[in-house]
């Protein structure tokens, strides 16, 4: 069987521990210790393939090989439930071809979350405790989450509506295609690796959340 090397950033909490693809924007999971967050991640490839498919990027999900690039400190964020650390790799320069690419696993990402909330109900299965959002909540707490992202993209966006949701969006994905010297976007504090990897992570988070609460026996 071939093997495929995945590089990764593994961000550390002494309670939360985030490892993410470099070269896969939003594949990324976490767990309590770097072995369980690396076998979140691995059990997570088959999800995350389909979406690179839909992309036109085939990752094969067996025969992977981790290879840890970067570990790094955590910070709140990290223990809240986010990967934040901007790694060394993300300050890569993204030339043209390497710019599309990654902009295409974002909106194949955006296409994932349509997909899963059109076909789950609104009703999502609680957790444990009673907790969670319905499926319309989680979809609106992406979009709100990703007008706060523009923001620090330097791009300001109100997104009331589908169409207003929509024109971010096209914002978002223009500015991830344009090639970079890995310098942070609109001189603020995201390079477009991270940006183009924390935004696809954050969507297809509450995509595969849908998609597990939507399902019998969920929760």
């Amino acid at each position: 069987m071939s093997q495929t090397s995945i590089r990764v950033v593994v961000e550390s909490t002494p309670k939360r521990v985030f490892v993410s693809a470099l070269d896969w924007p939003g594949w990324a999971r976490g767990g309590k210790t770097e072995a369980a967050a690396v076998e979140a991640l691995l059990v997570a490839a088959p999800r995350y393939a389909r979406v690179a498919a839909a992309a036109g990027h085939a990752l094969e999900a067996d025969g992977l090989v981790i290879e840890v690039l970067e570990r790094a400190e955590g910070n709140a964020t990290t223990e809240f439930g986010a990967p934040a650390i901007v790694a060394a790799a993300d300050r890569e320069p993204v030339d043209a071809v390497e710019a599309h690419r990654q902009a295409a696993i974002v909106e194949a990402a955006w296409a994932e979350l349509d997909r899963i909330a059109a076909a789950a109900p609104e009703e999502l299965r609680k957790g444990p405790r009673g907790g969670g959002r319905d499926r319309s909540t989680v979809v609106q707490h992406v979009v709100d989450a990703e007008a706060a992202y523009a923001a620090v993209m330097g791009r300001k966006h109100t997104p009331s509506d589908e169409v207003a949701a929509a024109a971010m969006r096209a914002d978002i994905r223009d500015l991830l295609r344009r090639p970079s010297d890995g310098s942070p976007i609109a001189s603020k504090k995201w390079p477009p690796r991270y940006a183009a990897r924390r935004i696809a992570w954050h969507v297809l988070d509450h995509a595969w959340e849908i998609e597990d609460r939507s399902e019998p026996g969920a929760g």
